[in-house]
């Protein structure tokens, strides 16, 4: 299709045949620099990607690097946040990556990122925490950490149905409930006039505004959305060996939203991959007809067979355990906000989110967008000085999405090698004993070395 704000270079696309990606050797992959220290990043992970495909395949595979624009950038150039080219060329040739974006400011687009995600219906944040050995950790064991999360990106709060207080449109939402759930109205409190003065009249203050000021947001959570999510968890753990699936909620508070994606999740195990999993549902369900020892005999019998583990966790504990015992979870399906928490909070006990790598993807469609998780740190732009980790990982998600798995070995290898040089930029450099500090785009050199 013509483009007008970027140039498609030579290649072939990558296309999806009966649920598995076509591949050619020379796939023409869209990118984003990225804003604030973005272009810094960039260049140093571009040389990473080229020099592991190089050393990987002798020549025989090439990346055709597509540049397109969104964020300053974009706005600089087009005067629009996110041109419709950029989000077709990711939607023509299915896979790509991006640095961090700005979160324009002033109306239009909310999020940038929120906004690719919703757009091409990339379903699945996928969001894999591991330990690189010698990278500064705030906890004892940050070996123990070596999860997958898998977080839905479409639904819940993120959804972005929300009102403003004081508006026309949250009164509306407001009316509706209070001549429609009466009995739920009344939890709302100060959904009134009345009731919001009475709380002005107990504090004191006279001169203030005195009417409804409420806030309205929707947490939509489906049978559909959580069916795709949870089927694509356990999908990628039996392929990869992993123990466990553990479904993170609060449903013991909000029962129709995050217990039902409990009760869905269990579903989808019990129909889809019934010969392949046991449940903690299946252990309740012969706890109650048998007894506790029968239901742990079936479950060591089921494990032992070489069994998934599908479990669930309430999310506030899930948030204490996953410091405390890290070795209890391996994959993770979860919704939007709990998946945000939990993401962020376990790149913290590996290293921060500045060497966090993150995927967007539909495993319907085949489209996907590998990110940087972190943000545009603008005072450090053009500086280069800072940690080009996350992109770097987030490529190596990329090359293993697209089945180029030596090139991601080697990628590893090379980050692996590059920290345990102590050859480091500042940020880990002012944590680690007897580290120099580099440059953002020597430390791309120096993983390169240690391929």
């Amino acid at each position: 299709m013509p483009y007008t704000t970027c140039t498609v270079p030579s290649g072939e696309k990558v296309s999806i045949s009966g649920g598995k990606l076509q591949v050619p050797s020379n796939p023409i992959l869209p990118f984003i620099r990225g804003d604030g220290t973005g272009p810094d990043i960039w260049a140093a992970s571009e040389r990473v990607f080229d020099a592991a495909v190089a050393k990987a395949y002798g020549g025989a595979r090439k990346v055709s690097w597509m540049e397109v624009f969104a964020g300053e950038e974009s706005f600089k150039r087009f005067n629009t946040w996110l041109p419709d080219d950029t989000v077709d060329a990711f939607r023509e040739f299915l896979v790509g990556i991006k640095g961090p974006l700005t979160t324009p400011v002033g109306g239009g687009i909310r999020s940038l990122n929120v906004a690719l995600r919703q757009m091409l219906d990339l379903y699945v944040c996928l969001r894999p925490v591991q330990y690189f050995q010698g990278v500064p950790s705030p906890v004892k064991r940050p070996e123990k950490v070596d999860m997958v999360i898998f977080r839905e990106n479409t639904e819940d709060i993120y959804a972005g149905i929300e009102y403003a207080a004081g508006t026309p449109e949250a009164q509306k939402v407001l009316d509706f409930i209070a001549a429609n759930f009466p009995k739920d109205f009344s939890k709302i409190r100060f959904g009134t006039e009345a009731k919001a003065a009475e709380f002005w009249d107990l504090v004191g203050a006279q001169d203030i505004n005195r009417s409804v000021q409420v806030g309205v947001g929707i947490k939509p959570v489906s049978f559909s959305g959580t069916t795709r999510l949870v089927h694509s968890a356990i999908e990628y753990a039996l392929r990869n060996g992993r123990k466990s699936v553990t479904l993170v909620h609060k449903g013991n508070i909000m029962k129709f939203t995050e217990g039902a994606f409990r009760d869905w999740g269990y579903a989808v195990a019990s129909q889809h991959f019934a010969d392949k999993t046991y449940t903690w549902a299946q252990w309740e369900k012969t706890k109650k007809a048998q007894g506790e020892d029968a239901a742990n005999a079936e479950q060591k019998a089921a494990l032992a067979s070489g069994k998934l583990l599908v479990k669930d966790s309430i999310a506030d504990i899930a948030l204490q355990q996953v410091l405390t015992r890290p070795e209890d979870f391996d994959v993770i399906a979860t919704l939007n906000l709990n998946g945000d928490y939990l993401s962020d909070a376990l790149a913290a006990q590996v290293g921060g989110i500045g060497i966090a790598p993150g995927g967007n993807i539909n495993y319907l469609t085949g489209h996907a967008i590998f990110e940087a998780t972190h943000g545009t740190a603008p005072k450090y732009a053009n500086k280069d000085m800072v940690n080009p980790g996350s992109v770097v990982l987030s490529g190596e998600m990329m090359f293993r999405h697209l089945g180029w798995i030596e090139a991601a070995d080697l990628i590893l290898k090379g980050l692996n090698g590059a920290i345990g040089s102590r050859r480091v930029t500042y940020d880990f450099a002012r944590l680690m004993e007897g580290a120099t500090q580099v440059k953002c785009s020597e430390f791309g050199d120096n993983i390169i070395a240690h391929m």
